[in-house]
């Protein structure tokens, strides 16, 4: 049964310890924002400190030299797993008759980078998220990969503060829906996709390289880049090398695709 209430966000004060420990504060704007978006959603949490640290990003800790509130990292890495295991369990007893590798191939198209950073739009979570002064001025809020990582903190805040069955609910409302009609699909496999397109055309051959490696050993994100006759077609990133080589599949359809549909 749904809510009907939501327990208001607690103001939280500066520390009364030791003075150069610090505690992240929120201003009444923002307190109405994550209020907000938990009455949308028909949620709410019980320890407003979790909640509060999902939407924490690193660059705020350390520019605020904040030690009584974590940045977001540990929650990303506990909601990657339990997303992942959300939807393989709703994909295992939703499609009876798809084989693993299919059921594979469909997971990772939807908690991959860009799905989970169009999902954290539509929440506009990118709005609630505390970012230091440069990450701000650099585009932070949109960035695809800090919209990915903080919906999968928000995940995994609120598997530590109600457990998994909340994480259901969240995702009967975010996700399931789109899995079941189908949005994903097309996502699948865009190396096959353009591999059938290369051979089809006789346009030659392609091949797939790591051309760069981004951030910290727990946090990395790799740069992939496909060719096709020693040229380069496509780029693209992802947090696996394989989810890389995805995306720089996928942009090599969008040029290749389009020219035969102008006009």
């Amino acid at each position: 049964m749904a809510h009907s209430s939501h327990k208001p966000l607690k103001k939280h004060s500066q520390s009364r310890g030791r003075r150069s420990r610090k505690k992240l504060v929120l201003t009444e704007e923002h307190r109405q924002k994550l209020q907000h978006m938990l009455a949308k959603l028909d949620l709410h949490f019980k320890d407003d400190k979790l909640l509060i640290q999902a939407f924490t990003h690193s660059s705020y800790v350390n520019e605020h030299r904040i030690r009584s509130v974590h940045d977001n990292e540990r929650l990303e890495f506990l909601g990657d797993a339990v997303l992942e295991l959300a939807v393989s369990q709703h994909l295992f007893k939703r499609f009876a008759t798809m084989s693993e590798g299919d059921m594979t191939k469909l997971r990772a198209a939807i908690v991959c980078e860009a799905s989970l950073a169009n999902l954290a739009e539509e929440l506009h979570f990118g709005e609630l998220v505390f970012l230091g002064k440069g990450e701000e001025i650099t585009g932070g809020r949109k960035r695809p990969a800090l919209l990915a990582d903080v919906f999968e903190a928000f995940v995994g805040a609120l598997y530590l503060d109600q457990g998994i069955e909340k994480v259901y609910v969240l995702l009967e409302q975010t996700v399931y829906p789109k899995i079941d009609d189908g949005a994903f699909s097309h996502m699948m496999d865009f190396k096959s996709q353009l591999q059938e397109h290369i051979q089809r055309d006789n346009m030659g051959t392609i091949f797939y390289e790591i051309t760069d490696e981004i951030g910290p050993a727990h946090s990395r994100e790799f740069v992939s880049a496909v060719y096709l006759n020693d040229s380069v077609l496509g780029e693209g990133r992802g947090r696996s090398k394989k989810e890389a080589e995805q995306h720089a599949a996928q942009q090599a359809l969008s040029k290749l695709e389009p020219k035969g549909k102008e006009e």
